[in-house]
């Protein structure tokens, strides 16, 4: 027992010794990294500061740029969302190109120049799509047995169809109605096909608000004679009151709900004056900065990044050239 302590002691003083080793070999190749970086920067110290200010400038060039959405809450009328989302395909696909032509003399848009890009989402709004539809809520009920509702909610096929859409317009500088919206919007409701529809739809709701009133005032010449009939009727008939009661809580029912019908109505016939309606236009929100505003601190920092990181790899690649082909 006693012969073996003294060769733990031994180990473990060799042992502490190759830590102790190992230790200042780290922090002598991080002092050798240091030093050699530091080398690095004061030998290309001129191509250093022209990368600094070269991404100062153009860091600076960017961030003063602003640039501007337009939203316009629209619905689309009698059955055109499809029409409406295929024309807001088409204005993008021009301004992706460049056609400031198309833009300008077909559309109408005064500063084709100005648009950045223009698209299109629905408002998701379950309720206003149900509403007093029961085969949309039918729908959406048999839709969700399969799947999530949430995700039948947001799925293209039902949420192209909610009553509110948003069209939002992104532009360089500041726009006009006058300029922008105005000629977009008589470009969007410039359809010969739907614009009969539009006129047979607003004939028949006008027929129904007329017939509504003829049985509303039928109702009120009913109730206007029982009215007077009730003065001279005997008390004593009071079997005859508990029907005729009955009956006048259903005429009275039906009169409120055709009320509500043709109030119904009447905010439709607003609505039906053009086939994409907007409801309401939000113009020249300034879009947010890329990461607030910081490109002319961000991107100096990423030319020096990258000018190392190539520098590190031209290096690498003679040593290995060098390896493989020491002759050359």
């Amino acid at each position: 027992m006693s012969t073996k302590v003294p060769q733990n002691q031994e180990d473990q003083e060799i042992d502490l010794a190759q830590i102790s080793k190992k230790i200042g070999s780290f922090f002598e190749s991080v002092n050798a990294s240091i030093f050699n970086g530091i080398q690095f920067f004061v030998r290309n110290w001129i191509i250093v500061l022209i990368l600094i200010v070269a991404g100062f400038a153009v860091g600076l060039y960017f961030d003063a740029k602003k640039a501007y959405s337009n939203e316009i809450i629209v619905t689309p009328n009698f059955g055109s969302v499809d029409y409406l989302y295929s024309k807001i395909d088409l204005l993008e696909s021009k301004i992706i190109s460049g056609d400031t032509v198309f833009l300008k003399e077909i559309v109408g848009i005064k500063e084709p120049k100005n648009l950045n890009e223009i698209k299109i989402k629905p408002i998701t709004d379950v309720y206003n799509f149900v509403k007093n539809k029961p085969e949309n809520f039918e729908l959406l009920k048999l839709l969700a047995e399969d799947g999530d509702v949430n995700k039948v909610i947001e799925e293209s096929t039902t949420s192209k169809n909610y009553p509110f859409q948003k069209i939002i317009i992104y532009t360089k500088k500041k726009a006009s109605e006058e300029k922008l919206i105005e000629p977009l919007f008589a470009y969007l409701n410039k359809s010969d096909y739907f614009k009969k529809i539009q006129k047979q739809v607003c004939t028949n709701t006008n027929s129904k608000i007329r017939q509504n009133d003829s049985i509303i005032k039928q109702i009120d010449g009913v109730l206007s004679n029982f009215s007077s009939a009730t003065k001279y009727s005997n008390r004593s008939d009071k079997l005859l009151y508990n029907n005729e009661n009955t009956q006048l809580n259903d005429i009275i029912k039906t009169k409120d709900l055709l009320l509500s019908e043709q109030g119904t109505h009447k905010i439709e016939l607003i609505g039906f004056d053009k086939i994409i309606k907007e409801s309401s236009v939000t113009m020249n929100i300034e879009a947010p900065k890329f990461i607030n505003g910081n490109l002319k601190l961000l991107l100096p920092l990423v030319f020096i990044f990258v000018f190392v990181l190539l520098t590190v790899f031209n290096s690498f690649y003679k040593r290995q050239k060098l390896k493989i082909s020491p002759t050359l």
